[in-house]
């Protein structure tokens, strides 16, 4: 089993979840719920992982709150 970390953001333009796994080329995707987004983003890391352990391009490191004055 594998575990990865996925950046979520909620798009007001389309009312789409949109996550991706920062580092993995080519993890990202949508949905228009959480759990959708997870089933959907789950099913593109599988497919991915069909070629090989992924390269990753960066780690996940966390947040960080910007307070601007």
């Amino acid at each position: 089993m594998r575990q990865y970390t996925a950046v979520i953001e909620h798009c007001f333009d389309t009312n789409l979840y949109v996550g991706y796994i920062p580092g993995f080329p080519g993890a990202h995707s949508q949905g228009a719920t959480l759990d959708e987004l997870n089933r959907n983003l789950n099913e593109v890391v599988t497919m991915l992982l069909e070629d090989g352990d992924p390269r990753l391009e960066a780690e996940f490191v966390g947040t960080q709150n910007v307070v601007v004055t």
